[in-house]
């Protein structure tokens, strides 16, 4: 749980008692009540938004909110569907319901304006907002996600070509049982977390899951090509991402965020060692390093 003093559950319920707590922009607004995620508030200061990653919980940003309590006002959101929250009452869409409710958020919650910190999924719809919304967000910082995730499968990877396969594999996780889908996700996350001893936790996520929002999220992740968005984005970026020499050459990894990124305006890149996908679990230092840099 979180140690603050100040501490806030944004939910439909609890969205007056945050408008009390919190300044509105513009002299009618009214309270925004977000259907897609809630937030945990806490802190006092600048204004920081974390965005968890495909199925994880916002705990995944607890040793950062921790740290950043009496310098910043943390913003922890937790996905709708994602790790045991609720599903939201369609699973047709979640990436872009998810953006356009973080804007109206940010619109509500903040002074106008935040900086925004996401991880994989949290990081891709973190680029979706700034280029949608670059009056909300202040500087973005993109954990370990490409503007394209199917470029992994190779420079021929283009949306068109890979929907059937992501298509076939949304329909194919729904398709699991409980029993089948949580043996999956214990074989593949030794891929994801380095350390073994948080793997668990990152499963349980996944399998406290709704099904269909995880699937559906992971298939609109696969299609979603933004590659020829970036140099428009004029919001700071900062992307941080993670090499081991398990993942192959070092080349052939900072190749593909340094040229996935590179386009942009205000780009700058932050590799850190010895980490998988969850890097703030691997390499706690590093990351928190690299987090107290970016909000500088």
């Amino acid at each position: 749980m979180l140690s603050f003093s100040r501490r806030f559950l944004v939910s439909a319920l609890g969205a007056l008692a945050l408008a009390a707590a919190l300044p509105l922009n513009g002299a009618n607004a009214q309270p925004f009540a977000p259907s897609r995620f809630s937030v945990e508030v806490a802190g006092n200061g600048a204004d920081v938004i974390f965005i968890p990653g495909l199925g994880s919980s916002r705990d995944v940003w607890q040793a950062q909110a921790d740290a950043l309590a009496e310098t910043h006002r943390v913003h922890m959101v937790q996905v709708a569907g994602f790790a045991g929250e609720a599903a939201p009452a369609s699973t047709e869409a979640m990436i872009d319901p998810l953006v356009e409710g973080l804007a109206q958020y940010i619109e509500s919650y903040t002074p106008g304006q935040a900086a925004v910190i996401g991880h994989s999924m949290g990081g891709l719809s973190g680029l979706i907002l700034a280029r949608r919304h670059p009056d909300r967000v202040s500087r973005l910082m993109i954990v370990d996600s490409l503007p394209f995730f199917s470029a992994m499968f190779g420079p021929q990877a283009t949306a068109a070509t890979v929907e059937p396969q992501a298509r076939a594999m949304r329909d194919q996780l729904i398709a699991l049982d409980d029993a089948s889908f949580a043996a999956q996700q214990n074989m593949g996350v030794g891929r994801l977390v380095k350390t073994a001893e948080r793997r668990a936790e990152v499963v349980q996520w996944s399998v406290a899951s709704d099904r269909r929002a995880f699937a559906q999220a992971m298939y609109e992740v696969m299609i979603t090509d933004l590659r020829g968005e970036v140099a428009n984005v004029q919001t700071p970026i900062t992307v941080v991402y993670a090499y081991d020499p398990a993942m192959g050459p070092e080349a052939m990894v900072d190749g593909l965020y340094r040229g996935g990124f590179g386009p942009a305006a205000n780009a700058t890149f932050v590799r850190i060692d010895g980490a998988y996908h969850f890097i703030m679990f691997d390499q706690p230092a590093a990351f928190q390093a690299a987090v107290a840099d970016f909000l500088r």
